[in-house]
């Protein structure tokens, strides 16, 4: 069976600077995609307030994620980050996603129709009731996150917040093997270097020398623009102390308890992983 799903945008919907709306129909399978969930931030107390009592939440059209301007998501959760105080880092809650249409701020927000972002688009996401997550799902090291796109299934069984990362399949089991090792990563950890910015797949502090474990897909990192890309990415995050161990498909699927093996001797050479806390 096949459901229709609808956006309102502006008219001139590429620009997004129109004044009339029109409905634009977009049909897809009744089956949800696999990132049909999105955890987003509340950046304030009152985000929270918002999502509760007038059933919505916003993101600027500049910085919309991609699962929700295709349309696929059906769920969201929230990241409370440290204005929650005792409730910082975690998510807490999650709730259905009602429909999705663009507005200007002053339509959202009329209180602070002054304010200069007034005229600005924004996604609005009309949400159903906010409702308790079966546990709480905290980021051990306090990170700052805005949104993650990620599946149902690990939304409710994610014990920490890097259980919710949906990547590819050499990112998977590899941290699949990272915890069953007890080798405590952050992935999708973002570092700014040299005017640019770079998301590792896994990050592992330690005491001397921080680690970069990347995966590279054999296809994708084998393409000589991606090979000098690699390169520069990686001598700017040598440059800043870090330690970049590269693994391909048969690093991973084929030979992956010496991959393991190598990166602990990595950590230990580093002086050991930092505790959570320091």
């Amino acid at each position: 069976m096949r459901i229709l799903r609808y956006i309102v945008l502006p008219l001139h919907h590429t620009s997004f600077t129109g004044v009339e709306v029109f409905a634009m129909a977009i049909t897809t399978s009744s089956e949800n995609p696999a990132k049909s969930v999105l955890v987003a931030i509340l950046k304030e107390k009152r985000d929270l307030t918002f999502a509760r009592e007038r059933h919505w939440y916003r993101i600027p059209v500049k910085s919309v994620p991609r699962n929700v301007r295709n349309l696929d998501v059906r769920q969201i959760a929230f990241y409370l980050p440290k204005a929650f105080e005792e409730q910082a880092y975690t998510i807490r809650v999650f709730t259905e996603v009602k429909g999705i249409r663009i507005v200007r701020r002053k339509d959202l927000i009329p209180e602070e129709i002054l304010d200069p972002r007034s005229e600005n688009n924004y996604f609005k996401i009309e949400l159903g009731n906010l409702q308790p997550l079966p546990q709480p799902i905290p980021s051990k090291r306090q990170r700052r996150v805005v949104f993650i796109e990620t599946t149902p299934s690990k939304l409710f069984c994610a014990k920490e917040l890097n259980d919710l990362y949906h990547e590819s399949p050499l990112e998977e089991e590899l941290w699949t093997t990272f915890k069953a090792e007890q080798i405590d990563a952050e992935r999708q950890f973002f570092i700014g270097a040299k005017g640019s910015r770079y998301c590792l797949d896994f990050a592992l502090f330690c005491v001397r020398r921080n680690i970069d474990v990347e995966c590279d897909g054999d296809k994708f990192h084998l393409r000589p623009a991606r090979v000098r890309r690699d390169n520069r990415r990686s001598n700017a995050l040598e440059s800043l102390g870090w330690s970049v161990l590269r693994y391909s498909s048969g690093d991973i699927f084929t030979r992956l308890p010496d991959t393991v093996t190598q990166v602990k001797e990595t950590i230990d050479i580093a002086g050991g992983l930092l505790a959570h806390h320091d």
